[in-house]
């Protein structure tokens, strides 16, 4: 996070009341503040609401104001309460605290994360909850082994219904505040018995003396709301109250905070309404939205001077958060009027997307910019592996951050050793992976056994299992089992075997395994390992077969085991947008700006407009942790099991400032799905072609139309009905079958001949639509 340097203010330590601070340490501590941050600072009494906007010195702000609350007497440190979402942040706010005040410092008790801080509370006052102020807290493991008891007491299949679901879905009603005799109607799991369950858990982690993280705010709620006394208390004691990152609080939190705090106390909270990004694990942005509401009389501050990135990059940001209608609003400005506008570049498909990234970092690099300086910032974790696969063949350093590498990701290897057991019976280490997984009631022991006797004659694993499942060496519960695997294994090896692409095999063993199902059953984070399968499937269509697939995987497993800095620049970090908040870059590259990518369809199925709002939210952080340049890219195609896909240019792409941006695009395709067919676009008049697409054949295409016929004004790129987008089948290695001059009829832009032919990728030139570029099975002869 940008924040100005802050001096040390050695002799604040020893201030006790506003007429004992000296006169020349306040002029020290408020004189590099601009004065929106100075009001923020000095307004210290009553409700007060600080919208620090992206790299406008928030936590700057947060610890000066501590500072001089306690500098100018009006309360003690333990009179303070200060609540942070991460340990980091309280950890670095503690830093600069102490770095202001010295050891003084050292007496802010009641510093620290929601839960750290509801600890605290709840420790002293247990037995109001039924709890021994010695509890303890769960972890995820115990808390997932207590749900399967529960589950397998209620005769609830823990396959279809698993423990970690079941877990997820506590947490939720927890962070909604909601006990179990409060749960509304509606919110329900496996089939009408999730309130009991809810209930048996919470009784059973009363018998244990043990809680779990929800637990912490939720039995402080329960508190609070049925001692009254108590919580009066703790409003006198809490003199002054901050809160960071408001935005993000869910509703256990904000009740916690409302209980601590009464409507005209000394309360600030700080936060961004436009960075909630949140929602998907309960974060409310209608907190921060109603704090005025919440607070009657309250101060609105708004920090809008950013020190950390350049007007086109706030320009470009400003605008595109300005279409959200749920906002308090704000705008971003900065005195630096260097840098470039934000490029924004079409391609052809996420390949070229990929090239197209990689070769301009290359370019940054050897114009002096160092490799750690430089980001690519995904919405997904599945859109990561064309820019690791590129990346490790032009041997750029790389490191994904918040995860691991797309081929280190557990249902990756899960996927290849199921695949190389399919080509290489003597695979003993893909056997030991995949044998139990999904679980087939083959325990660790049997397998171990079986690795025993393979090991004992000299064969492989599954030799010996062909062996052991014809005899009575193993028990009946056991041998099933095995020999439902062996020929499930068979099954998939006949299917290779008679020209079913391995892509296809790939995709069903994955759901006759039981795999996808199992992933489907995970509601935390099996939705992502389904994206991150799909995606593999994907690539494996490059490769004409399964070995040349599994060779490829394996070469690029030995290059990521190279020393990646040996220059010393360190490493391009890719991570998706949810991690980068509250990081910054020189160079961001923004990739994947598609419909039903960015914004994702399923945040919009889900959530409707709300939905649709948090990921523009999204979108503007991306392009405000760039400092100085800010790229945003497009496919116009992508291969989705087989089908080339044509992609809707995201609506976000269409709301972004021609001021501030300079657009670009190799397809012809401008403007977004607003949904509204008739609807013009903003890019009509944009200028075209481009680098991205660098095939020597595609650039002769493009040099011969040239040649040939003044170069069109692109229209807008047609909505589709239904799902907003084009499907037709095609192989991506195909030749075309269309040759120059050829009459063709395409569904939406009409007829039209045949300019120029690039594989299977054609330039057509419509009749009323103009020049455009598709697939050749888009169209059909006229």
């Amino acid at each position: 996070m940008t924040d100005l340097p802050a001096p040390r203010i050695s002799d604040l330590a020893r201030a006790q009341s506003p007429q004992s601070a000296p006169q020349s340490a306040a002029a020290d501590y408020l004189a590099g503040l601009n004065p929106e941050q100075r009001e923020a600072v000095e307004t210290t009494e009553g409700p007060v609401l600080v919208l620090a906007g992206a790299g406008t010195g928030k936590t700057r702000v947060l610890t000066t104001r501590l500072a001089h609350i306690l500098a100018t007497g009006r309360a003690k440190p333990w009179e303070l309460l200060v609540v942070t979402f991460t340990n980091k942040a309280a950890r670095e706010m503690r830093e600069r605290i102490g770095h202001l005040m010295g050891p003084s410092a050292e007496g802010l008790r009641w510093l620290g994360t929601f839960h750290s801080v509801a600890a605290q509370i709840l420790r002293r006052h247990a037995e109001l909850v039924g709890l021994k102020s010695s509890f303890t807290i769960l972890d995820t493991d115990d808390q997932e082994r207590l749900l399967k008891q529960l589950l397998e007491a209620a005769n609830i299949d823990t396959k279809r219904f698993t423990p970690k679901s079941l877990a997820h879905m506590i947490d939720h009603w927890k962070n909604r505040g909601w006990t179990p005799d409060k749960l509304p109607p509606g919110e329900d799991f496996a089939n009408g018995k999730g309130p009991a369950l809810y209930a048996a858990y919470q009784a059973r982690l009363a018998t244990l003396n043990a809680c779990d993280f929800g637990d912490l705010l939720l039995h402080n709620i329960t508190i609070l709301s049925k001692h009254a006394d108590l919580a009066e208390e703790y409003r006198r004691r809490f003199r002054y109250i901050l809160v960071d990152e408001y935005q993000d609080t869910n509703v256990a939190q904000y009740l916690w905070l409302r209980l601590l705090t009464s409507s005209t106390g000394n309360v600030c909270c700080v936060g961004d309404d436009d960075q909630s990004i949140y929602g998907w694990r309960g974060a409310e942005v209608d907190n921060i939205l109603r704090f005025e509401r919440d607070f009657p009389g309250a101060k609105v501050i708004r920090l809008e001077r950013n020190y950390r990135s350049t007007k086109h990059i706030l320009g470009a940001a400003s605008a595109l958060i300005a279409a959200n209608q749920d906002r308090l609003g704000k705008t971003l400005w900065t005195e630096d009027d260097s840098g470039d506008k934000v490029r924004v570049r079409g391609v052809w498909d996420g390949e070229a997307e990929a090239r197209l990234i990689a070769d301009e970092i290359e370019t940054a690099r050897k114009q002096g910019m160092n490799y750690k300086d430089m980001a690519v910032l995904v919405r997904a974790s599945f859109q990561m592996r064309a820019f690791e696969e590129r990346f490790l063949m032009l041997a750029i350093p790389y490191v994904v951050i918040g995860g691991p590498r797309f081929f280190e990701r557990a249902e990756i290897r899960d996927a290849h050793a199921y695949l190389r057991l399919i080509q290489s019976e003597d695979d003993d280490l893909a056997f030991e992976r995949i044998v139990n997984t999904p679980k087939r009631g083959i325990g660790d022991t049997s397998v171990q056994r079986i690795l025993h006797i393979a090991r004992e004659n000299g064969v492989s694993a599954m030799r010996a299992v062909r062996h052991l499942i014809t005899t009575d060496e193993l028990q009946a519960r056991t041998r099933t089992p095995l020999a439902n695997f062996v020929r499930d294994l068979d099954r998939w090896r006949d299917l290779m075997a008679m020209g079913t692409p391995h892509w296809q095999v790939t995709e069903t063993l994955l759901d006759e395994s039981g795999y996808t199902a199992m992933q489907k059953a995970d509601r935390t984070s099996g939705q992502t390992r389904l994206d991150n399968l799909k995606e593999l499937t994907q690539s494996m269509q490059q490769f004409e077969t399964l070995q040349a697939y599994l060779e490829h995987v394996s070469l690029v497993m030995d290059l990521e085991r190279r020393d990646e800095n040996a220059d010393g620049s360190g490493s391009v970090q890719i991570m998706t947008l949810h991690g980068a908040k509250g990081l910054e870059f020189p160079l961001v590259f923004l990739p994947g700006w598609e419909e039903g990518v960015f914004p994702s369809q399923r945040s919009i199925d889900e959530k409707g407009v709300k939905g649709l709002e948090e990921e523009r939210r999204l979108a503007y952080v991306g392009v405000t942790r760039a400092k100085q340049d800010a790229r945003i890219s497009f496919a116009a195609n992508r291969m989705v099991y087989g089908r080339w896909t044509s992609q809707l240019p995201s609506r976000f792409v269409d709301e972004l400032p021609l001021a501030h941006v300079e657009p670009q695009s190799d397809t012809g395709y401008y403007g977004a799905s607003t949904g509204m067919k008739e609807a013009k676009s903003r890019w009509d008049d944009a200028p075209s072609f481009g680098g991205g697409y660098s095939s020597p054949g595609w650039k002769r295409a493009q040099t011969y139309t040239a040649a040939q016929t003044p170069k069109p004004a692109y229209a807008r790129r047609a909505v589709i009905e239904g799902e907003g987008r084009l499907i037709a089948t095609a192989d991506p290695k195909a030749t075309s079958g269309w040759s120059r001059g050829d009459r063709v009829f395409h569904q939406k832009f009409g007829y039209g001949h045949v300019r120029a032919v690039e594989g299977n990728k054609l330039v057509v030139t419509f009749d009323k639509a103009g020049e455009k570029k598709v697939i050749d099975t888009f169209v059909e002869k006229a």
